[in-house]
């Protein structure tokens, strides 16, 4: 089974990147990323896929998973309507500070528990579900403190399930890893503008045919849909940033209203502006 590799792009301001509710469950989306990452979904019955641990959860989970472990997205294949709040957190989140300050000693802990990939039962989810569907509210410093909190209570948790006996390592190998950040680093300077796929191709040292038999091994998406993907999600930020629907087709990408509108549902399962309404009336 390839891997995708999923290059972090943090929120202005911010060392770490939250999303609502992604819309993947048509998608198996099987990566890994040096990023830690708090995963919480709601209303699912799903499988729980990270690292070599499968098994399900009914409901809702909560997870928490270290850097580098494989993961599938949490909503493959769930057809109902369920929330999904996804934080993922760099490396260097706190520095050196895990390590020396006392009143974090209990957080430095469950990280290095993440390794290990780690799901709470259902009295921590009760607890934190609410704190976690907020976030979006929060200013980015105030998110900061409230993320900070929030491990602290599952730090604390007595409903921690260690998904692996041993520490997950990366085994991944680091010359496809780079030639990925490659291809996604140039994706996120030119999202905006018409790119041909012999440019990227061209980044691999691919012939076109060769390139697209490569990345859709790797990423299970043809490069096209891979890129509508990444336009989308630019496109949901230009939307709740208060741009209209012409704006955020033109500004991340799309040459066509009608065509960006079919790509947003395809990906959304909604159009443009119901996903806008559907924000601004949540606020």
């Amino acid at each position: 089974m390839k891997l995708h590799f999923e290059e972090f792009t943090p929120d202005s301001d911010s060392s770490f990147r939250l999303i609502i509710n992604p819309r993947l469950n048509d998608v198996f989306y099987w990566h890994f990323h040096p990023e830690f990452e708090l995963v919480y979904i709601e209303g699912a019955n799903g499988t729980r896929h990270v690292g070599e641990h499968i098994s399900r959860f009914e409901g809702s989970d909560l997870v928490f998973i270290g850097s580098y472990i494989p993961h599938l997205n949490f909503d493959y294949g769930v057809k109902t309507e369920c929330e999904k709040v996804v934080v993922q957190i760099r490396q260097d989140f706190l520095g050196n500070a895990f390590a020396n300050i006392p009143e974090l000693s209990a957080v430095y802990q469950l990280f290095e528990q993440a390794k290990h990939g780690i799901a709470f039962g259902s009295n921590t989810k009760l607890l934190l579900k609410k704190r976690l569907k907020n976030l979006k509210n929060l200013g980015h410093f105030e998110q900061f403190l409230e993320i900070l909190s929030i491990f602290q209570v599952l730090a604390q948790s007595n409903e921690m399930i260690l998904l692996h006996p041993k520490p997950v390592e990366n085994q991944h190998n680091k010359k496809e890893q780079e030639r990925l950040k490659r291809i996604y680093h140039f994706i996120d300077l030119r999202y905006k503008e018409k790119i041909e796929i012999e440019e990227v191709a061209a980044l691999t040292n691919l012939n076109k045919s060769a390139f697209c038999r490569y990345f859709k091994k790797i990423t299970r998406l043809t490069f096209v849909e891979f890129l509508n993907y990444y336009r989308i999600n630019q496109a949901q930020k230009l939307l709740l940033l208060d741009k209209n629907v012409t704006e955020a087709c033109f500004g991340c990408g799309f040459e066509s209203l009608s065509y960006f509108n079919r790509t947003f549902r395809k990906v959304t399962g909604e159009n443009p502006l119901s996903f806008k309404k559907k924000f601004l009336s949540e606020k």
